[in-house]
Formats: C-alpha cells, structure tokens, sequence
C-alpha cells in the first residue's frame, strides 16, 4: 500500500493490521490521519529531535522509545543531535516535511515526543512548556481551571500560552519564545509559574514533586522543561483504547471541550473545518525576562530555590537532596542512605534510557523520559 504525500511516495506495510482493537483502527488508518493532519502535525514537530513511540503491534502489543534515528533512515529526513544528561549524544529524526511523519507512522509510531528545541540549536529551548497534571483525585475539569487561572497569570508576565488537551485526563500550555536561554534557565521559569500557580491557589495546584506530597491537587511539572524530558506533540495519537489525540484548542473552547471529544476518527473532520487553531503560535515569541525575575524574588525573599531534578539528571547545585520526604524524616536529618539514588515518584526509569535501552536506543514506554499523560 503507498500513499502520495506531497512530492514523495510512502510504503505503508501491513495497512490492514488492527492497531486500536476497540474501535478496529488499523495501522492503514493511523497513517491517514496523519496525512489528514498533516499541517498541523508537522507545525508541532518541524525541525526538532523527536523521539518515537512505537507499537510495531498495536497499543495491545510490545511498545518501545525511539530516540535513535532509525537505521532505515529515508535520506530525505534530516536528523538532529541532542545531548542527554549523561553528556552522551544521539541523532534523532527532525521532520522536515508531511511524509517524514506518515513514514514514522508506518514504523508503528502512534506518539510524536519532540524536544523543546530546533535541530539548528538542540541547547536553547524555543518553548516552554507546562504540564497540568491532575492527581489522583483531580480529574480532567480540575486541570482546565488550573489552565484558565495559568493564562491569566501567563499574559500578566507578558506570556501567550496555547493550551491542548494531552490526550488523557491533563492539559498542557505551550508558551513560544525566544531561544535565547538554556535549559536551566527555561526550567527556572517553569518552577517560577507553578510556584505563582500554587500561591494563587494552594489547594488545587502544586510543585511538590514527590508524589506523597501532592494530595489531590493539579501537579505543574516543572520538570518537563529539563533536558531530555519530552511532552507528546500537539496532534499526537496516544496509546488507549479508544484512540484519543492531543488536541489543540483556542482558549475560547478550554473551559467546554471534552479529551474524549478528539480522536484517531473525529479530527480529521475538525481539521478540516478549522485547520490547525495553532497555526500562528510562531509568531508570538515571548520572553522570559519577568519569569525570571520573579524566580529570583522567590529565592530572594522567600527563601525557594531550586526543586529536584527527575532521578536520572546528575545532582545540580543549589538542589535539595532527592530524599523522600517521608524517608528524610525516617532516617532523622534526611541524609540517610540512598539520597541522590532515591526513587523518584516518576517512576525512576532514566529518561535517557526511554524507559529501559541504553541512551535512548529503544527500551520499552513508560514514564521515564516522556510525558505519558
């Protein structure tokens, strides 16, 4: 089976094996919706590292992380170089064009997760991204009010966030900016935003990264913004049975739209009727100037500096131990056995890894180094 994507031709193998078992969507199925959306898809990906989430048989079947580009590799697809945190490097794919993302379809490739960064320069994030995760006993209405209480706060800092279903039960905000800081600095505002969050409503929103700490609130993940750890892609297909999207939205339609009312069969016929709500995104870069200066107040006046890196980052200045709360207290000064190799409430896998292989080589889907939210 091939299809015509723009100049070039693509091989769909197997068009006919179900993938989503539920609904009968098969892998034939899976690659036109990319080439449905395909605009919009590769708006979210265009030039930038990106690691694959394949299920070679369907989300019933074995999945694994990509991070290395394939050694089939098309000529035609560029590649960009990023750096874990190990310092190790791997070469990703970079789409460039529609038929880079339907080819990755045809690897089995439900899950686009790219970096915040452009392969031009893989050091200076051009997004910052906030992940609105609601916690056991939050669900998905919790997270659009923490979002719509986020824009308000995003466009007092001189932000513009653009916000998406994650295809599950939380929401994310992409706000563009310029890429002019590192890593670091990029996840310094992140935290400054949650911490603001947190302040204005501190009984449905919080930072606290050990999960023993967060109880039934809106978890903003401040550690999306640290390398390596990636975020699915606007337009992505996720892993559940019944074939959800991540669905960019306008802020007008946040507080009514439902997750379950974007799927693998419904936006094809959305993108359609509005195109891709986004399109502009690149137009608005922002700056982080006020984010950061309000992450120095915090630190300044109030005493709040750094908070943990996921588990597999090598200890930072400035960061507080990775102990668990609950253990600092059991082993009396929170210096007990353990510290810096305590597990992460995560789920402790090394993002570097993609859940298992060595650097990203290709271990099987989890948490550890992509949002699978």
């Amino acid at each position: 089976m091939e299809l015509t994507v723009g100049d070039r031709t693509v091989r769909v193998s197997n068009p006919d094996k179900v993938y989503f078992p539920e609904r009968g969507f098969t892998k034939l199925d899976v690659a036109q919706y990319y080439l449905a959306v395909a605009d919009g898809a590769l708006r979210a990906l265009r030039d930038r590292p990106t690691t694959l989430e394949r299920y070679p048989d369907g989300v019933t079947g074995e999945s694994f992380y990509q991070k290395r580009a394939p050694g089939n590799l098309p000529e035609w697809i560029p590649t960009g170089r990023i750096s874990f945190p190990s310092g190790r490097h791997a070469d990703e794919i970079a789409p460039s064009e529609p038929a880079a993302v339907v080819w990755a379809a045809n690897l089995g490739s439900l899950t686009f997760h790219p970096w915040p960064v452009r392969r031009g320069d893989t050091e200076h994030p051009d997004e910052l991204r906030i992940d609105l995760d609601p916690q056991p006993g939050t669900d998905y209405a919790d997270a659009v009010r923490t979002a719509l209480e986020l824009r308000g706060l995003l466009e007092e800092w001189g932000l513009r966030g653009w916000p998406k279903t994650s295809g599950g039960r939380g929401m994310h905000v992409f706000v563009p900016i310029a890429p002019e800081w590192t890593f670091p600095q990029v996840r310094r505002a992140a935290i400054a935003i949650g911490r603001e969050l947190e302040r204005r409503d501190p009984r449905r929103v919080t930072t606290a990264w050990w999960k023993e700490e967060r109880g039934e609130r809106i978890f903003v993940d401040y550690n999306q913004m640290a390398r390596d750890r990636t975020i699915a892609s606007a337009y992505s297909v996720r892993a559940r049975p019944h074939a959800p999207v991540s669905a960019p939205l306008s802020w007008e339609e946040v507080p009514d739209a439902r997750p379950e009312d974007f799927d693998l069969a419904t936006m094809p016929a959305r993108f359609a009727e509005v195109g891709d709500v986004h399109a502009d995104m690149e137009r608005h870069v922002c700056r982080l100037e006020t984010a950061l200066e309000m992450a120095a107040r915090d630190e300044r006046d109030h005493g709040l500096g750094d908070l943990p890196y996921p588990p597999e980052h090598p200890k930072v200045k400035g960061e507080p131990k990775r102990v668990q709360p609950s253990r600092a207290r059991k082993d009396g000064a929170g210096s007990g056995k353990g510290g810096n190799g305590a597990k992460s409430g995560k789920g402790g896998k090394s993002a570097e890894d993609g859940g298992g292989g060595k650097d990203g080589g290709g271990g099987k889907s989890g948490k550890g180094g992509t949002a699978g939210r």
